[in-house]
């Protein structure tokens, strides 16, 4: 694999309404993008899409099959030891739902070549917006990353962010598989843990759009692990 290329993983369960135009719209920015869908055996076909793209990517659109919903921060990890074994220096997380734009990744793999470790897409530091939440999902959201920098003594504005780009050596770095959260505790987690080696994180303005097709995967049992596993956080070392 090539220097400098960049990765970005996404995840799929049941995204048929969203693949073939994120493929369309990953293929239209620079060559330096690949992307590796993590797709958990989706019930709708999903994959099967995936997989008839891959042919005409000229090697920028991988897929990985596994046997069974298994959470986002199984499919991540998943994802960032395959990015570590095919040698990539950028590492990007992204949703499927075009929640994030894919014409922001030019802007994250910026601020890494320019010497950020993490960067973050952020909804809630200076310039950041969300649209299309109603008002309460917004203020949940919203206090439930101050609730965090509380309770983890940190400044991130957006904690739960999901848009983020890494550079490899963090990936290397964190203790990937000591990782036990599967939902929002997964991306709180690994911005705590880059925090806890020293390594530089840079928040930068997104606007976040909620989904227009597809369902959201959200749940109680999800906020739940959020809630609850901050705690948890402070006595780990990853």
């Amino acid at each position: 694999m090539a220097n400098n290329n960049s990765l970005i993983i996404i995840p799929t369960f049941n995204e048929k309404e969203n693949v073939d135009k994120m493929i369309g719209a990953v293929l239209e920015l620079d060559h330096s993008f690949h992307v590796l869908f993590v797709d958990d055996n989706s019930p709708d076909g999903t994959a099967e899409i995936i997989s008839k793209r891959i042919a005409g990517s000229v090697g920028r659109v991988h897929l990985e099959k596994r046997k069974g919903k298994q959470g986002l921060g199984t499919a991540y990890i998943h994802g960032f030891k395959w990015a570590i074994k095919n040698q990539y220096e950028f590492v990007f997380e992204m949703d499927c739902d075009f929640s994030h734009n894919p014409k922001d990744l030019n802007r994250l793999q910026q601020e890494l070549k320019n010497g950020a470790d993490l960067v973050i897409g952020s909804r809630y530091c200076r310039g950041g917006k969300v649209k299309n939440w109603p008002f309460k999902r917004i203020l949940m959201s919203y206090f439930a990353s101050v609730y965090v920098r509380l309770i983890l003594f940190i400044s991130i504005k957006d904690t739960t962010a999901g848009f983020k780009g890494y550079r490899i050596d963090v990936l290397k770095k964190i203790k990937l598989d000591d990782i036990p959260f599967k939902g929002y505790a997964f991306q709180i987690c690994m911005k705590y843990a880059a925090l806890q080696h020293k390594f530089k994180v840079k928040e930068i303005p997104i606007t976040f759009v909620d989904r227009v097709q597809g369902v959201s995967k959200m749940s109680t049992g999800i906020f739940k692990e959020a809630f609850f596993g901050v705690w948890e956080m402070r006595r780990m070392k990853l």
